[in-house]
């Protein structure tokens, strides 16, 4: 029998309209982990305050993404990294892609594995770090769905990746061409943010979380689960695989709304500074993301390179995300067999 992989991703909208994207993010932010509140609330933020203006907004930027053929850049990248592990891993396995949020529905996703008569099911959350918000709301959901049905499926689960060598030496292949090519005075590690208050929703300890500017040097103790924490991690694996100088690379949260406080720094402030100091080119790379997306493609690919040149900078450069280069497509061969116990665990 064959063994059943699921890529899980967060979602895209079904078009770049208004309707499809107000659609999308009512599910999207209709999540209790996503909007941390009460009911009440969420729902008249949502309804009164987000609705009826958002989806224009978002919907013109996935137009500025949106390919003509093969439609959002995070489904057919998620279609062809599905495809390439599904060749690497052979005949054994059974390879779907599932989105927490729109189409191909999770559920979907899973009801395709259980028709295929897989003994088991390995989950890859394509989140490298942790967070309740992504990863969490995930697993939560394909655990209901798993519980839901009369023979509940074995399940295992492929843990966060964020200093995975794997990831990491593909991330790093994928920049070092480019970087030597561009050549940048300056790296920008851009993770998607999250309200501080998710940070300390998840110290154990509920003292250590932003206690101290040392409180993410290491993932460990209370901060074993921190997304923040992870993005160091993350982003100080990448350094030291690409040899870049102290002074050379910075780290920054993007995608931040409202008017609560947000982890930091804040991108869209880490690259003006940097401007100021008379950086003059700039590559940013990505890691929170392993698909090219809204984010990496609008927010930063196009306006924040705009944005860089009207702040006084010359040019910048994103670096391209995972997708599904070969490196990457191996690289979750490994986790998965990894953790359907079919390789050795990584050492160190």
């Amino acid at each position: 029998m064959a063994t059943g992989l699921l890529l899980i991703n967060l979602g895209t909208p079904d078009a770049p309209t208004t309707t499809a994207v107000r659609r999308y993010l009512r599910e999207f932010l209709g999540d209790p982990r996503v909007l941390d509140m009460n009911r009440v609330s969420r729902t008249l933020l949502l309804e009164l305050a987000i609705l009826p203006t958002r989806p224009r907004k978002s919907a013109h930027a996935y137009q500025q993404i949106w390919d003509g053929e093969r439609g959002s850049p995070l489904l057919f990248h998620g279609r062809d990294l599905a495809a390439g592990v599904a060749a690497r891993l052979g005949a054994d396995w059974h390879v779907e892609l599932g989105m927490r949020y729109g189409a191909p529905a999770l559920g979907d996703a899973l009801d395709r594995l259980i028709a295929a008569e897989v003994d088991r099911v390995v989950a890859l959350p394509l989140y490298p770090q942790y967070a309740s918000s992504s990863t969490g709301s995930s697993l939560e959901h394909l655990y209901a769905l798993a519980g839901a049905r009369n023979n509940v499926p074995p399940l295992c689960v492929v843990p966060p990746f964020f200093a995975d060598d794997g990831f990491v030496a593909a991330a790093a292949g994928i920049a070092r061409p480019r970087l030597d090519r561009f050549g940048p005075d300056h790296v920008v590690f851009s993770f998607h943010g999250l309200p501080e208050r998710h940070m300390r929703a998840g110290d154990p300890s509920g003292s250590h979380c932003l206690a101290s500017p040392s409180c993410c040097d290491a993932v460990a103790g209370p901060a074993r689960d921190c997304y923040r924490a992870q993005c160091f991690a993350t982003a100080n694996a990448l350094v030291a695989r690409l040899a870049l100088p102290a002074d050379g690379w910075t780290v920054g949260f993007q995608s931040r709304l409202g008017r609560v406080p947000w982890i930091k720094p804040y991108t869209d402030e880490v690259l003006p500074a940097l401007a100021r100091r008379g950086v003059r080119k700039v590559s940013v790379m990505c890691p929170a993301f392993v698909a090219d997306c809204l984010e990496t493609i609008e927010e930063i690919g196009l306006r924040a390179a705009a944005q860089w040149k009207l702040d006084g900078g010359d040019a910048l450069e994103l670096v391209p995300s995972l997708n599904a280069e070969p490196a990457w497509i191996d690289a979750v061969v490994t986790l998965a067999r990894r953790a359907a116990g079919t390789v050795p665990a990584q050492v160190g």
